[in-house]
């Protein structure tokens, strides 16, 4: 074993696998709880939407889709439909269903496509976030801390300004709808009497919070998406992958790919700009209310940081389609193809490549983007990205190399989608 670890440091300087011991240790019985408040729609304001409706099992933690169909949307995956009635979605999710695979390895310390949560004591509770000094204190890891947001976000989780009573709080200030949803589920029996057996500190169910709540959750996402078992990990232990695959590694290991998917996990955690297609609402701010997506500067506030996105994990990346911040590209080959050569490939892209379902009454809005030439410049410019040249053979052997990263039991995970929850809401 040591002669083939130094074989592969002499070869690569790369490679590195992962071990059970390199996540975040979870209780049993928080993540029991995770597992149900995950599929339950308790946690939305009009108990129409789960975490689980865009990060589902049947989708490998995803929706298959290139912009999501939140609140009022009906129906799972590439499937799902845009509501009728005044039920219906307002606007679509502005960016990708991120993977939740790994979230919880040791080295993660970062998460969001432009990186808005951060382990930080900036505020006095332990992370950098959207929330700041009212993100509550106790929180465990950055999962649990992630797994809030979405709750008290309008058009993923919480619905219309009046209504309900979560979308209403939320707009009155972040934080004062979280106290809400911990009451809609410390009051369900089922849940009251879990949390007081799972959390050494509750002693009765209305001493449980959101918390309480993120913690549960934040315990569910990282034993359960844990996964290790590619060939790739194989190869590292010495069986040889197959031939395209082992071209495929070479390239990648050799091309420039690992400088930026880096690590374990395959990705550096930093922020690029690779000038993907411009579609969809975009992430907007409250001053800026063009239709795009400035990446990362939405956070820091810096020029430099415009129109970077953080570098995702490659592992498992052949089951997360499709790619990108915005779900621009469908198949692998084609997010390759964009990495040779970006000015060409978002030149050449056409809007029948987003995979998003018909809205007409958004549709208008869709591509209304790409019609500012002076935006269009400015994410071109930013691009920072140098083009590779590959041939067809050669993208098709990286293709190969990002299929060995897939997880042998990648399909069958440890708690899987329940059958039913507490709230006896239906499951998706």
């Amino acid at each position: 074993m040591a002669v083939l670890s130094l074989f592969l440091g002499a070869n690569l300087g790369f490679a590195q696998g992962i071990e059970p011991d390199d996540y975040i240790p979870v209780d049993a019985d928080q993540a029991r709880i995770g597992q149900l408040l995950f599929y339950d729609k308790i946690l939305s304001g009009n108990k129409n939407i789960s975490c689980g409706t865009c990060h589902h099992h049947d989708h490998a933690g995803g929706d298959g889709l290139s912009l999501g169909i939140g609140e009022g949307g009906i129906g799972v995956g590439p499937d799902r439909t845009a509501g009728t009635g005044p039920d219906a979605i307002r606007k679509r999710i502005p960016r990708n269903a991120p993977s939740l695979w790994n979230l919880g390895h040791n080295d993660i310390d970062t998460l969001f496509h432009d990186g808005r949560l951060t382990v930080s004591e900036i505020y006095g509770n332990g992370y950098d976030s959207p929330a700041e000094e009212w993100l509550p204190a106790g929180l465990d890891t950055l999962v649990a801390a992630q797994a809030l947001f979405p709750m008290v976000s309008q058009f993923e989780m919480a619905g219309n300004p009046r209504e309900n009573e979560i979308a209403g709080a939320t707009h009155d200030r972040i934080d004062v709808a979280w106290p809400i949803i911990a009451k809609r589920v410390r009051t369900l029996p089922t849940y009251g009497e879990m949390f007081v057996q799972a959390f050494d500190h509750i002693e009765e169910p209305g001493d449980v919070t959101i918390v309480e709540i993120g913690n549960a959750l934040g315990a569910f996402i990282i034993s359960e998406w844990q996964s290790f078992d590619s060939p790739y990990d194989k190869w590292l232990t010495g069986t040889p992958l197959p031939d395209d695959a082992e071209r495929g590694r070479q390239l990648f290991f050799h091309n420039r790919c690992a400088s930026c998917h880096a690590g374990p996990l395959f990705t550096d955690q930093s922020f690029h700009a690779l000038g993907l297609p411009a579609f969809g609402p975009g992430r907007t701010r409250a001053w800026d209310q063009i239709s795009r997506d400035v990446g990362r500067m939405a956070e820091t506030n810096l020029p430099q940081d415009a129109y970077k996105f953080r570098t995702p994990s490659l592992r498992n990346v052949a089951l997360t389609a499709p790619y990108g911040h915005n779900g621009a590209y469908g198949t692998l080959t084609e997010m390759i193809r964009h990495h040779t050569d970006p000015q060409g490939a978002r030149a050449a892209w056409t809007p029948a490549q987003a995979n998003l379902p018909d809205v007409p009454w958004l549709a208008v809005a869709d591509f209304a983007i790409r019609q500012d030439q002076l935006e269009m410049a400015r994410q071109t410019a930013a691009i920072d990205m140098r083009p590779i040249a590959l041939s067809e053979a050669e993208i098709a052997d990286l293709v190969a190399f990002l299929n060995a990263l897939t997880g042998e039991t990648a399909h069958i995970r440890p708690m899987g989608r329940p059958d039913g929850v507490p709230s006896g809401l239906p499951v998706d």
